[in-house]
């Protein structure tokens, strides 16, 4: 009578188990450069509690090679198609070889085609359903380059795998700073803003703050282009003649649109308090305050995908490659909000 009590509670916990797996989304995880922080930063965070399935993509023999170096008790084991809650201190790898070996700190643009095969695979698992977010460790753009591919970044390339438009957005707690232009020359940034631009990114922002943060009526604040907003056209007329009629559009529209407003007094706190996020005009405008404000726990959400993607907001660091001194907090906040926003789609 024991034994078969002992046994239906057997099947009944092994039931809710399963059950409690298939909930746990499952999260891939690319490792990026691989003579940058990136294969560490995987590592580190594997030693860590998280609520989801976590598949990394990479290297076998790299990341051993890295842990042992960098003395990481961590258990290595093949990624297969079940379900399996993460456990701290080991890590699903699904292997893909390097095209030549890697060294710490050692760029070599052989290994640019396996840096984008991981982003291939990650981006045809996720819209296949098998992944439900991808977390991307950082890739560098130039070495890719050099090897001769086209590459202007992740933001660009899911965009492209997709068929999207996509907005890139940084976070860091609740503040939040969206790009109307991404990865071009600062003399390219004025002819690339246009009315259906702006209207086209803050349409994307404002649906996935409602989408993914669950809120009503996202309030954005917009930057104007030049200093002061333009000074009413006296330092530049894009606020006058694009920036302010986009805006105009869209709060008949019914958004919670303002400005343009000026970049150097938007993001004064008192001022900042009355918005969910912010439109920058373009990349230096608006990410040195995030990233001041917090880089060490700061992600990068890229908005407008039919797939969801976090990253780190930080480069390789190929200078701190296997020393060890590489802080994984970007990293470890890119799945914890992957995780979170995964299980709101759920």
């Amino acid at each position: 009578m024991a034994a078969e009590t002992a046994r239906r509670r057997l099947r009944q916990d092994s039931g809710g188990l399963r059950h409690a797996c298939a909930l746990l989304p499952r999260i891939a995880l690319t490792t990026g450069e691989p003579a940058g922080i990136g294969p560490e930063l995987a590592l580190a965070v594997a030693s860590r509690p998280l609520a989801c399935d976590l598949v990394c993509l990479g290297d076998r023999e790299l990341l051993a090679e890295r842990a042992r170096a960098l003395g990481l008790a961590i258990a290595l084991r093949p990624y297969t198609s079940d379900s399996c809650p993460h456990e701290p201190g080991s890590l699903r790898i699904e292997h893909h070889p390097l095209a030549c070996s890697s060294q710490p700190g050692r760029l070599d643009p052989r290994n640019a085609p396996y840096v984008l095969g991981l982003l291939e695979r990650a981006c045809a698992g996720a819209r296949a359903g098998e992944f439900a977010a991808i977390v991307t460790a950082p890739v560098h753009k130039g070495i890719i380059n050099d090897a001769g591919i086209p590459f202007t970044g992740h933001t660009e390339f899911f965009a492209e795998r997709t068929g999207s438009k996509p907005v890139m957005m940084l976070a860091a707690g609740t503040l939040r700073v969206a790009l109307a232009t991404t990865h071009l020359p600062l003399r390219q940034v004025s002819a690339a803003i246009t009315r259906e631009l702006l209207c086209d990114t803050l349409t994307i922002l404002e649906r996935d703050l409602r989408r993914w943060w669950g809120l009503d009526r996202p309030r954005i604040g917009v930057c104007g282009l030049n200093p002061h907003a333009g000074e009413g056209g006296h330092l530049g007329d894009e606020e006058v003649q694009v920036i302010g009629p986009a805006l105009t559009t869209l709060r008949a529209r019914g958004m919670a649109v303002s400005g343009p407003l000026p970049a150097d007094t938007i993001f004064v706190p008192r001022i900042l308090s009355a918005y969910d996020a912010v439109l920058a005009m373009y990349h230096d405008q608006g990410l040195p305050v995030l990233k001041h404000a917090g880089f060490d726990s700061a992600v990068n959400v890229t908005l407008g995908l039919p797939i969801l993607r976090t990253s780190v907001d930080h480069g390789t660091a190929v200078e701190l490659a296997g020393s060890g001194r590489a802080d994984c907090g970007s990293l470890l906040a890119a799945l914890e909000l992957a995780i979170a926003l995964a299980h709101r789609r759920v």
